[in-house]
């Protein structure tokens, strides 16, 4: 792995992980684009630090009070919003559990990440067609928590993209835009984490060198610059252009490798 290619890779995940246009996608198949082989589970665990670190510097603030309420106010509105994260990040967990080795073989196929970015592409452009836009944060109960912590279970899918399917839910339960960005943000926190942890272990510190931190910085940094950049523009904009991003690179893929 060369410092090029970890901060592209950097790049693609800081950027995809937070704007609903599929992170996993872009690692697949921008490899294949430029013919570079896996990058290998040590660069698979900076990506997901990076990020990781990026949202936690965003949300410190607001994860502080969201432990503090839900321990001594659980039947808060911020103490209840603990307890949904928890209850939203089990889908995901189980899937990710179950279906770790497809999503890293089968899943990956280009034909099946076309087929996902452009399926998914129409659910999200009816969500936000569809957009009612009146309910904040507060209003959140336990049951839409666990329908969009379903939805972002299909994020194992690359393609999907784990930000769209969370933001494509809260929509279609009639959310705002900003509010279904905002909880889909703290609810990736728990799932990044998890997985970052899971295979940390599993690496050598050998495998942590230049080219591992160079990717991190990189995933940190502008997974940072996507969400001040989102939450921004879905105050006034809607998810259009990422959806004919999403179409766009879809037809690329079906007419590079089909």
């Amino acid at each position: 792995m060369t410092y090029w290619q970890a901060i592209f890779l950097g790049i693609l995940q800081g950027v995809g992980e937070f704007l609903p246009i599929s992170s996993s996608a872009h690692l697949a198949v921008f490899p294949y684009f430029l013919n570079w082989s896996y990058q290998g589970l040590p660069y698979d665990v900076m990506l997901h630090l990076g990020t990781l670190l990026a949202v936690v510097s965003v949300f410190w603030k607001d994860w502080i009070e969201i432990i503090k309420q839900g321990l001594t106010q659980p039947s808060s509105n911020e103490g209840k919003l603990l307890w949904y994260i928890a209850l939203a990040s089990v889908p995901g967990a189980v899937a990710g559990y179950f279906l770790e080795h497809k999503a890293e073989t089968v899943f990956r196929e280009p034909w099946l990440i076309g087929m996902s970015l452009l399926i998914f592409s129409i659910l999200i452009f009816l969500a936000d067609w569809k957009a009612t836009s009146q309910k904040a944060l507060p209003e959140i109960t336990w049951k839409d928590a666990l329908l969009i912590g379903l939805a972002q279970s299909l994020a194992i899918i690359p393609g999907a993209s784990r930000s769209g399917m969370t933001i494509m839910a809260a929509l279609f339960l009639g959310y705002q835009r900003e509010t279904a960005a905002r909880f889909s943000f703290l609810l990736s926190t728990p799932i990044i984490a998890g997985a970052a942890l899971l295979v940390l272990p599993k690496i050598s510190p050998v495998e942590v060198n230049g080219p591992f931190f160079a990717g991190l910085i990189t995933s940190a940094l502008f997974g940072f610059l996507s969400i001040r950049f989102l939450l921004g523009y879905l105050k006034t904009r809607n998810l259009l252009p990422f959806v004919i991003y999403r179409v766009l690179l879809a037809l690329v893929v079906f007419a590079r490798y089909l």
